[in-house]
């Protein structure tokens, strides 16, 4: 199965220029190993010795792809992978290993290869230029935002939180175990219950309060903020329906600020007739993208100005405000104090030339809008001046020891992601300072202070009580749920950025004003998803934003499958469109789609629509302990929301299930004697039901999918909680008998034409030139060197060639 997936450019290659010159299909075939049982291996090393520095561990998972390589050599009469002279082949291999593999030890006939290719003078040449003297640590930034493919066995189930570890082995026991569950069938299970709103606390269930940041109002969202936020609050939102949990997923857009003022006065319009406008923008993307909120509110309501003024006041009345003169920047073009957003200068801490007046981006530190070297209004890009102004402060150092013992307990109970756990302790090692909650603005919730009454709260102050006053809007029983942390978990959704403001700010707000709110117990934050190794940027047209994703032609499903895949969990990551159309075609169509299409089309041609009966053996068995095992995986990551794993889990059941189709071959035993017809009616049998199995874990990432598969099927309606109850059973819910409807395929490919004409669309063409640069340059082996230009990942492993020429 592995060899299915060729590297497409080295193929292209070859077929225009090497066919003459070199062995073409040996160099194919050593390509086509080279991605698939070395690349992943090197990127994964790769990872460990640059970035954590486990270099025992990095030497372990080259040891099988080395062994490879040395028996590979050791049989050839050839000096070279193909021939006598160096070849296309030699040198992507040779790429591949180099910032790796100093000393081979006693793999001989490695070193001596290793050495004869790295003596030419192209190699050379190409090394220095790649790595400048800098071995492994040249790679840092590149590996960084590429996330590394954790190595498998495709014949054993594992998952990143055994990678280290090695692959699970199954036993005896597990196997009969996991036969003799599976063979009992659907029992008497209660369906998912269709939800009833207002949906409220319960006794004696797990109620789970979940909130996405509440993504600013005239700001369309783009692949990044989806991702960061809302997608993967929706995805863990239906996972926790399916498993039963009493749980409710709120979100809104905030819409105070100065932001919108700007907006309305760009468009002519009333700051709320502008917030109008983009929240039903916002609004219409998320339904697209099927966003499953309990509830999708805003900040401008009434709701949100009482809850704002009561916590305001609870804190004025316990001491927990200061009062002091602040000296702020006002444009006098404008006409207006800047609010920290709309002011950019050079950060005071690391000189990076785009802060803005409350954060650096680059290096996360906290800023006030005064300390920025050499400031701009964003509005009018005219120099700024200081102006001083009387504002209110609260007090975080006096609530600080409060906050400390909370957070001890929040981290050490709860599920918070590490950079949220980083960045938190950064802010209280630094030691937390007075915060301002006012503003000289005029759109915003007004101070209700008599001596602030020209003011309005900070948006930072006030933004987070958003998710109080939209679930207020929601219910008016909201105290239920936001005064109620002996019965609920908070769960709050968000990228890095916004982390301090949950995991300080707004706990000190609620620490201080004593009136028994539910804080945060789980804070999952994203790092940030780029756009082809760039920033998305609405004004300069590059990238893919919320509203343009449908239209496209690519359906939510897939756009959610690809996002989830690449989720930046630990690390940047980066949208590729030549990536997302290689996992469409290969994980979705070739691997899922393909799998459970060929499931149902069995039954349907081979047995009149009717699941035959089962008769397991040992084989059987053992695709039933397996996909048993992935499924507990999946809901141990997704309980963890290690959401991106979890979906590995997912794939890796439809490629056993592949496997187990491809060894069997039902399509030719359905043709022999009884006992062939009977195994090929085991096998198509068990195999419709790993398809139902995988409509259910599906559902979550690919909810159309998910229910175009159990319509297809006919799958009964409690099939879900059966086997998403407890830590997770794969049993019989198909049993023979069992009448499915009419199959169709799920996925269609992507071609390259499409793709071309969308990375140009969104702008994109940086990759397409350089691609089409060195084509056009030709391989002409007498004239050009094949080099190495940066570790890279191979194609059914998310990843792709790069490579240059250098001319001699």
């Amino acid at each position: 199965m592995q060899f299915q997936y060729i590297n497409l450019e080295c193929k292209y290659l070859f077929e225009c220029c090497c066919r003459k010159t070199l062995i073409y299909n040996v160099c194919v075939c050593v390509c086509v190993c080279v991605c698939v049982c070395v690349q992943p291996a090197v990127l994964q090393s790769l990872h460990m010795v640059a970035l954590q520095g486990k270099h025992v561990e990095a030497a372990a998972v080259m040891k099988e792809p080395l062994n490879w390589l040395e028996q590979s050599l050791s049989k050839k009469n050839t000096p070279f992978l193909t021939a006598e002279a160096v070849s296309v082949a030699d040198v992507v291999l040779w790429a591949a290993l180099f910032p790796l593999l100093s000393d081979s030890g006693e793999l001989r006939s490695v070193r001596g290869w290793f050495q004869q290719v790295g003596g030419l003078e192209a190699c050379q040449t190409a090394a220095r230029r790649v790595l400048q003297g800098k071995g492994v640590e040249a790679l840092k930034t590149f590996l960084q935002k590429h996330p590394a493919t954790q190595t498998q066995r495709r014949d054993s189930p594992t998952n990143a939180t055994e990678a280290e570890d090695g692959e699970h082995v199954m036993t005896v026991e597990e196997i009969e175990e996991a036969a003799q569950i599976w063979s009992e069938g659907l029992k008497a299970s209660p369906a998912v219950t269709e939800r009833k709103h207002p949906v409220l606390p319960q006794e004696g269930k797990r109620n789970v309060l979940l909130t996405s940041a509440l993504p600013y109002v005239n700001n369309v969202p783009h692949l990044g903020n989806i991702i960061g936020c809302v997608l993967s609050a929706d995805v863990f939102a239906r996972y926790g329906r399916l498993r039963g949990w009493n749980l409710l997923f709120i979100c809104g857009t905030d819409e105070y600020g100065t932001a919108t003022e700007n907006k309305a006065r760009e468009e002519g319009l009333t700051p709320q007739e502008i917030c109008d406008k983009y929240h039903a923008v916002h609004a219409d993307i998320y339904q697209w993208f099927q966003i499953d909120f309990d509830f999708f509110g805003r900040t401008t309501t009434e709701r949100q100005t009482e809850i704002a003024q009561d916590i305001f006041w609870r804190l004025h009345e316990r001491g927990f405000l200061l009062e002091d003169t602040v000296e702020q920047l006002r444009c006098e073009s404008c006409q207006r104090f800047l609010a920290d957003r709309f002011v950019e200068g050079e950060c005071p801490h690391c000189r990076y030339p785009e802060a803005r007046g409350d954060q650096c981006d680059k290096c996360g530190r906290l800023i006030n809008a005064v300390e920025l070297r050499n400031p701009q209004c964003k509005v009018c890009k005219e120099t700024p001046v200081i102006r001083s102004s009387k504002h209110l402060f609260l007090n975080l150092p006096k609530l600080e020891d409060e906050l400390e013992q909370w957070l001890d307990k929040s981290t050490g109970s709860g599920d918070w992601t590490a950079n949220a756990r980083h960045i938190t302790h950064s802010w209280l090692r630094d030691g937390l300072k007075p915060r301002c909650i006012t503003r000289d603005l005029r759109w915003g919730t007004p101070v209700p202070h008599e001596d602030y009454k020209e003011k309005v709260f900070y948006v930072w102050f006030d933004a987070p009580i958003g998710y109080l006053s939209i679930t207020a809007n929601y219910t008016d029983q909201w105290e239920k749920w936001w005064k109620n942390p002996q019965q609920v978990e908070l769960y709050n959704f968000m990228a890095k950025d916004n982390v301090p403001f949950h995991s300080v700010v707004f706990p000190c707000s609620l620490l201080g004003a004593q009136d028994n709110y539910t804080l945060v117990n789980h804070l999952i934050a994203t790092e940030y998803l780029n756009y082809e190794d760039t920033k998305f940027s609405k004004s300069r047209g590059v990238g893919v934003f919320g509203d343009m994703a449908k239209d496209t032609g690519i359906p939510s499903d897939v756009w959610r499958f690809y996002l989830l895949y690449l989720r930046p969990e630990g690390q940047d990551s980066a949208f590729s469109w030549s990536d997302m159309a290689l996992k469409n075609n290969s994980e979705l169509l070739n691997n899922l789609g393909n799998f459970i299409n060929r499931a149902g089309m069995f039954v349907s041609k081979f047995f009149d629509g009717c699941v035959p009966e089962m008769l397991l053996n040992e084989d059987d068995k053992r695709l039933i302990a397996q996909v048993r095992w992935e499924l507990k995986q999946y809901i141990q990551l997704l309980d963890k929301v290690r959401i991106r794993d979890a979906l590995k889990c997912i794939l890796n059941i439809s490629r056993h299930g592949n496997q187990y189709i491809q060894v069997n071959e039902p399509w030719k035993k359905i043709k022999g004697g009884d006992g062939d017809r009977q195994r090929a009616g085991t096998v198509t049998g068990l195999s419709v039901n790993v398809a139902c199995l995988l409509s259910v874990v599906l559902e979550p990432y690919m909810p159309s999918v998910s229910y175009t598969i159990r319509h297809q099927l006919q799958a009964p309606p409690t099939c879900v909680s059966a086997m998403l109850q407890n830590t997770g059973t794969f049993i019989c819910t198909l049993p023979a008998g069992h009448s499915i409807g009419t199959v169709s395929p799920l996925f269609q490919k992507l071609e390259n034409e499409q793709i071309e004409v969308l990375r140009k669309r969104f702008g994109g063409q940086q990759v397409c030139k350089r691609h089409s640069s060195i084509i056009n340059q030709g391989f002409q082996a007498e004239t050009t060197k094949l080099c190495f230009l940066g570790q890279t990942f191979c194609s059914s492993l998310g990843s792709t060639l790069f490579l240059f020429y250098v001319s001699i």
